[in-house]
């Protein structure tokens, strides 16, 4: 219903929708109180050099936006539609929620200069008038331009049309006022007669002159072709603003009506001074762009607060629309928001504020259009193509100036940004669109990968990437969970289930399987990817995975089954032992006892049979394990069997040189078997404690693999969890 109210409200072009309420908002406040100013201070030469830098930074975030827009078709919300669009629903909501407020505040201060400049008026007519006379002007302002703006933005944007008339009628006043008067030679050097601060100070006072190109942005949602109407009025309203900003210095400096010292004084007086009828046409084209700015505030952040709450991330009541398609309600809140800001009694500060938010906004534009052209997805193909460098300049530029206006303010406005940011992370939303950061990381992804293809897997840049092989992954999560432990965040951990069956005869819901996966996994807070195959039968299945899982040198290069639920399993598994290692896969087995509901670890056993003999990886596995948060506590003890007392020194001194020349944290015990007990029954009396034992795994003789597998059993009973490891990877006998 909301959308056919949406698609049946009235549309508006370039003209009206976009150039209008931009170039208006352009033309404000600074162009007649402080323009003057500006050149009493700088010069001529001063003055245009500010023009031309604050309008090259706008004019590269318009050609940013205008990217965007020509590339998808903005819908309601403006700068935080093509924002969230582009880096996600989180970085919209953390610069839509601000921009929000920055619309409703930004109506209180233009209500506040309107209300000023009238009671300037009166006071002037009347005599002093009562204390609380400009708050209700504003508070009066802001009720008419709300109910006009709630009513009907088509009748709210076709009274800027008197009012870029008597805009026009001021700036030709002043021309022709300035052309009877004579000339004079253009003072083209620096005097800061009224500005001591300097050069930088005058700039940080313009700057919010050029930034009000963005309210035609925020019409988005009511524009007939957004894609071509945004990109057509704000550039054409950025370059109408550049050329009156140069126009009007250059009148000054020339004119004789006012001289420099004059203009150095902040105010009006210069224009009034200077312009055909004096302050008649002057005030009227002021006040007209200051009304003109405050229509806008109350026509966009309505539609900022509407789109926010079509995303979830405002009340859902504030996205309906009035039988003429406009947001009343949220209108209506933004009115109310407006009112209760005019108890703050000056706006000065706030209206800084605002400035700073506004720019973190232009920065976050010109990042997207950056980022856009730099991943490089298909889906990107804007009319208007912008080279990345050149929005990185704009964004580089935004951040200059809030730095200039206010350091506080800067670092305060993107700390509210950042906890936005981070907060909505956490709220896991649910977006329906797709967005930049998935090409993003795709676009490093491939970079990464092909930059790893150039180089060989050392020893030293050895990572376990382990395929762990499930039935049901619930019931084995314990051994998911020590595959993530092995991993420690650096290599990389893919669970695969394989179904036997043929996929030409069988249906498969292969994506129901996998998503149910993920979701066991992150109930877990385990850290793995999620893959199901199909295959004939479990050894063909698992020996292919095994040699195409992975992509360039990021292969897998461990496998890990658990322990079988029969003895034919086991036997499958060390027949594809033997396969996997002739291709330089290793192998890992576990058996394990609710190895992840346990609480912080004590102890890790290795018995030890020298580094060639699966040594390396065994050690290498229990110092990653041991550098996890359960099981930095624990102590890893390598244990190894002599049968000779006479043996027992020599193989302490050979275990502590191992040790020290690994740099491992472990101890070493050798025990000597001198009874004519069984490996069985010495592991078991030593590590029956221990939180995890280790022991290597040998590659049986093709037939036996059913004799082998008794033997591993036997080795394990009486253990709390037993991990069994092969080692055929690239660093065998090579631990650094």
């Amino acid at each position: 219903m909301t959308d056919l109210k949406q698609d049946a409200s009235p549309k508006f072009g370039t003209f009206l929708g976009v150039y209008t309420p931009s170039v208006l908002t352009i033309l404000g406040l600074i162009l007649y109180l402080r323009l003057g100013w500006v050149v009493g201070n700088l010069g001529l030469t001063g003055t245009i050099f500010i023009v031309l830098i604050a309008s090259s930074i706008t004019f590269i975030t318009g050609l940013s936006a205008s990217a965007i827009a020509t590339n998808i078709k903005v819908g309601v919300g403006g700068e935080y539609y093509m924002i969230s669009h582009s880096l996600g629903l989180e970085f919209g909501g953390a610069i839509g929620i601000p921009l929000y407020l920055c619309r409703a505040l930004s109506l209180t201060f233009y209500s506040f200069g309107l209300a000023e400049g009238f009671a300037l008026m009166f006071s002037s007519l009347m005599g002093p008038l009562p204390p609380h006379t400009v708050p209700i002007l504003t508070a009066g302002i802001i009720v008419v331009v709300t109910a006009l703006s709630g009513k009907s933005a088509s009748l709210a944007l076709k009274l800027q049309i008197p009012i870029m008339i008597a805009v026009v009628l001021s700036i030709a006043a002043l021309v022709i006022g300035a052309l009877s008067t004579g000339f004079r030679s253009p003072e083209t050097v620096s005097t800061f007669r009224t500005a001591p601060q300097g050069f930088w100070y005058v700039f940080a006072i313009f700057f919010p002159a050029v930034t009000g190109f963005t309210a035609g942005i925020g019409m988005s949602g009511d524009l007939k072709d957004s894609s071509k109407s945004i990109p057509r009025g704000t550039l054409l309203a950025v370059l109408t603003g550049a050329v009156i900003y140069v126009a009007v210095p250059i009148v000054f400096s020339v004119t004789n009506a006012v001289s420099f010292v004059n203009l150095a004084q902040p105010g009006v007086e210069a224009w009034t001074s200077t312009a055909l009828l004096g302050s008649v046409l002057v005030f009227a084209g002021m006040w007209g762009a200051i009304l003109s700015s405050a229509f806008g505030s109350a026509l966009t952040g309505p539609r900022v607060l509407q789109a926010l709450s079509k995303d979830g991330l405002a009340p859902r009541f504030l996205s309906k629309l009035s039988k003429n398609g406009q947001p009343t309600i949220a209108t209506w809140i933004t009115g109310l928001l407006a009112l209760s800001a005019v108890l703050l009694g000056s706006l000065n500060a706030v209206a800084q504020f605002v400035t700073i938010l506004f720019l973190t906004l232009y920065v976050i534009i010109n990042f997207s259009a950056a980022i856009e052209k730099l991943v490089r997805d298909p889906s990107y193909r804007p009319t208007i193509n912008v080279p990345w460098y050149v929005s990185i300049l704009g964004s580089l530029g935004a951040i200059f100036v809030m730095l200039l206006l206010n350091p506080l303010a800067c670092f305060v406005a993107i700390a509210i940004e950042t906890i936005i940011y981070i907060t909505l992370r956490r709220r896991s939303l649910e977006k329906r669109w797709g967005d930049v950061r998935a090409g993003f990381w795709f676009a490093i992804t491939r970079h990464a990968l092909i930059k790893l293809e150039g180089h060989s897997i050392d020893p030293r840049n050895w990572r376990p990437n382990i395929t762990v092989f499930t039935e049901e992954i619930e019931e084995e999560i314990d051994m998911v969970y020590l595959a993530s432990c092995f991993n420690q965040r650096r290599g990389v951990v893919s669970a695969c289930q394989i179904l036997e069956g043929q996929i030409s005869k069988n249906y498969y819901d292969i994506d129901k399987i996998e998503n149910h996966m993920r979701e066991v996994l992150e109930a877990h807070s385990i850290q793995a990817f999620c893959e199901v195959n199909v295959a004939p039968e479990f050894v063909l299945g698992a020996i292919d995975v095994t040699q195409n899982n992975g992509v360039g040198n990021l292969r897998s290069n461990t496998v890990m089954f658990g322990w079988p639920n029969d003895d034919v399993k086991l036997d499958l598994m060390l027949m594809i032992m033997r396969t996997i290692s002739k291709i330089g896969k290793s192998t890992i087995i576990t058996k394990l006892k609710d190895l992840k509901s346990k609480g912080f670890y004590s102890q890790i056993d290795i018995w030890w049979g020298g580094m060639e003999n699966n040594g390396d990886l065994m050690l290498l596995l229990a110092h990653l394990l041991s550098m996890n948060p359960k099981w930095r506590e624990a102590k890893i003890v390598l244990r190894s069997i002599v049968y000779d007392p006479a043996q027992k020194a020599e193989t302490e001194a050979s275990l502590a040189e191992t040790i020290s020349s690994v740099r491992i944290k472990a101890v070493g015990e050798v025990i000597v078997n001198d009874s004519g007990a069984s490996i069985s029954e010495v592991i078991c009396r030593h590590s029956r404690e221990a939180d995890i034992t280790f022991m290597g795994l040998m590659i049986p003789e093709s037939g036996r693999e059913h004799e082998y597998g008794k033997k591993l059993l036997e080795l394990s009973e009486g253990l709390q969890s037993v991990v069994f490891v092969r080692n055929a990877s690239e660093f065998s006998g090579k631990l650094l």
